[in-house]
């Protein structure tokens, strides 16, 4: 069995993308989804993942691209573990860079392209570095091109134009709001679309539905508050949870470890 208590990651100073490097021996991750791209670079070892139907294994200098909202899950592909580095960047981000067109898509979510290696790792060369802010800017535009250079061209693309400005209104709304609750009528209120239309163009633009993206928002404010060494009852209610079991439940979900967990990976980091 995998010994575990040598398992540690590092999360990298705030910025619009979140940037991670960490180690894991054995299990790493449940079964979870991002709201975001995870995009990274395998540092060491065998990583290994179940991602869309497949078994996947990231070696040495692989790049992996994990879509939004696609599960996966995570372990050591061997005993000797794995090490690697990750940024988790907004759809919204790569929507801006390419002008508003379609997600770009990786089939297979690994890539061994060598243009793609080198705009993942200068976003990534020192984790706990801060970006300058054109630096990222530039960075966040590098990623995308070559993003959309590799994108499996064979993803069906949908006839009907989604409505950037109404989307972009609703993910405002539910970004100033995470801490209160919100429905479908005020979303729908908000877009001047009804709720099938504005989940899909949500959907199409930022690659997760409405209530998805607001939970993930509430997690953000609930890791941030972690991180600073408030209790786990207190951040839950803080970052707009009904309780600790409500916030631990949407925490595994999207990250694929307990909250407690994750505070003790930080602490080791």
């Amino acid at each position: 069995m995998a010994d575990n208590s040598a398992d540690w990651c590092i999360v990298g100073s705030p910025s619009r993308i979140e940037r991670l490097e960490a180690r894991f021996q054995g299990h790493a991750y449940d079964t979870h989804r991002h709201d975001t791209f995870a995009i990274g670079i395998t540092l060491d070892g065998v990583q290994s993942f179940h991602y869309r139907r497949d078994y996947r294994h990231s070696l040495p200098g692989t790049v992996m691209v994990l879509h939004p909202d696609e599960a996966h899950d995570g372990h050591a592909g061997d005993e000797h573990g794995f090490h690697y580095r990750m940024l988790y960047i907004a759809p919204a981000l790569i929507q801006t860079a390419l002008g508003g067109r379609t997600l770009p898509h990786i089939a297979g979510g690994l890539s061994t392209d060598p243009r793609l290696r080198d705009a993942v790792r200068f976003l990534l060369t020192s984790v706990e570095a801060p970006l300058d802010a054109l630096e990222e800017e530039n960075g966040i535009a590098d990623l995308a091109a070559v993003l959309e250079a590799n994108s499996d061209t064979r993803i069906a693309r949908s006839r009907t134009t989604p409505d950037y400005r109404a989307a972009s209104r609703v993910r405002d709304y539910l970004d100033a709001r995470t801490q209160e609750g919100v429905t479908l009528d005020d979303l729908e209120s908000i877009s001047g679309q009804e709720r099938w239309t504005l989940s899909r163009d949500f959907r199409a633009l930022f690659g997760t539905s409405p209530y998805r993206y607001l939970t993930l928002r509430r997690l953000d404010l609930a890791r941030q508050c972690i991180a600073t060494g408030i209790s786990l009852s207190e951040a839950a209610l803080l970052a707009g949870f009904a309780d600790q079991s409500h916030m631990t439940r949407a925490f595994g979900r999207a990250f694929g470890m307990t909250p407690s967990r994750w505070r003790s990976l930080l602490r080791r980091g």
